[in-house]
């Protein structure tokens, strides 16, 4: 993991999504015991280490690389020439990108197809960017009517999961489809379609009760966090609300601090307030996304995990005819990218993004509108087949 921070908080690039609402309530949290959660977390080895120096006062976010982080992870939009059209030095450099580093994986979805042949698919999805467009305010950020049809129809023929920043009831909320598999909080929310298990060799679950009073499977591996978070969470709040435009969002298992609204010239102190404040938790982590600092448990758990994880829950880990795919925009989707690039289930990363850019990904989309094409297309791929 990359640290961009030398400082007394441990610093790393993602990005998760941002709600309306200054501070979003949890609601409906299942009870748990602390101590049976950390005795989990160091039987299976969670625990990740981050080296952390010595705390002391932020006296200069740009020393210390807060501020570029912050600049670097939140890019302006592309430059538009003066009729409104993104420049041709632009479309050039997009269409080299495609080219010559990651095809479009509508261009080649015959060749992704075909090494698809005589395989399951799992089909694994972000949903921030990915689903539904980047938008001002993200608690407008519902999925099309038709990409809803898209996802509901590649999840009767590919067992599909949603792999999200934000909280798992809130994913759940837009997407609105039982069908799936939900992981919120980056993959440290974990929950089954009712009638579905969550088997893992090493791992445990619980049950639990969903919107329509049947039972699903949930694993959390973070359980333990959850009072710490809370704490946090609070202080976060208190200590942001002068600060115009600033909203704190509670992801059940990771806080984010949104800086989207506001004024640059005060992102400096955002990021001060920020570290006052979790300075003092050595078991949490800040990582950077655009226009948000998020806070997190240190545990090595990761988008990566949770796939890895989802894959064994299904009976597809280690299997030489299956082929994953995972479709997302965002750096925390990098672990799952580089997990089916590197690990032992082979599969492929689609990064979705209109600017070029490096990635563990092997293919690219540009937009939303592309992501549900593919999805589209695996379906006609699938019903061709019977």
């Amino acid at each position: 993991m990359d640290i961009k921070s030398s400082h007394s908080s441990p610093v790393m690039t993602d990005s998760p999504p941002i709600s309306n609402s200054r501070l979003t309530i949890r609601q409906n949290r299942l009870p748990y015991s602390s101590a049976a959660a950390t005795a989990l977390s160091q039987n299976n080895n969670l625990f990740l280490t981050v080296p952390r120096k010595k705390t002391g006062i932020l006296d200069d976010v740009k020393s210390t690389g807060w501020l570029d982080a912050m600049k670097s992870s939140s890019p302006p939009p592309a430059i538009l020439n003066k009729d409104n059209i993104t420049s041709d030095t632009s479309d050039m450099s997009y269409r080299e990108w495609t080219q010559l580093k990651y095809p479009s994986a509508l261009t080649t979805f015959e060749k992704i197809m075909s090494f698809a042949k005589g395989k399951r698919v799992a089909l694994f999805l972000d949903y921030d960017g990915t689903l539904s467009p980047i938008v001002e305010e993200p608690d407008c950020a519902y999925m099309s009517s038709a990409m809803r049809t898209a996802v509901q129809n590649v999840a009767k023929y590919f067992p599909t999961a949603i792999i999200s920043g934000r909280s798992r009831d809130k994913v759940y909320e837009f997407v609105g489809l039982s069908e799936l598999y939900y992981a919120g909080s980056h993959g440290m929310d974990i929950m089954s379609p009712a009638g579905e298990s969550l088997n893992h060799e090493h791992l445990s679950r619980t049950v639990s009760v969903n919107e329509q009073g049947k039972d699903v499977n949930l694993f959390q591996p973070a359980s333990e966090f959850l009072p710490m978070i809370d704490k946090v969470l609070c202080s976060l709040v208190e200590s942001t609300k002068d600060i115009e435009g600033v909203k704190v969002e509670d992801n059940k298992f990771c806080i984010s601090v949104h800086y989207r609204n506001v004024e640059e010239k005060n992102w400096t102190l955002v990021a001060q307030r920020v570290d006052y404040v979790i300075r003092t938790y050595p078991k949490l982590r800040l990582t950077h996304g655009r226009k948000v600092l998020e806070i997190r448990p240190v545990i090595d758990w990761d988008k990566g995990k949770a796939v890895t994880f989802l894959l064994e829950s299904l009976g597809l880990n280690n299997c030489d005819d299956v082929l994953p795919i995972y479709v997302g925009d965002d750096r925390t989707d990098e672990d799952a990218f580089k997990v089916l690039r590197d690990g032992p289930n082979h599969g492929y990363g689609v990064l979705v993004s209109a600017v070029p850019k490096d990635s563990n990904a092997f293919y690219s989309l540009r937009d939303p509108s592309e992501v549900m094409e593919f999805l589209k297309s695996l379906v006609t791929w699938k019903r061709s087949l019977a």
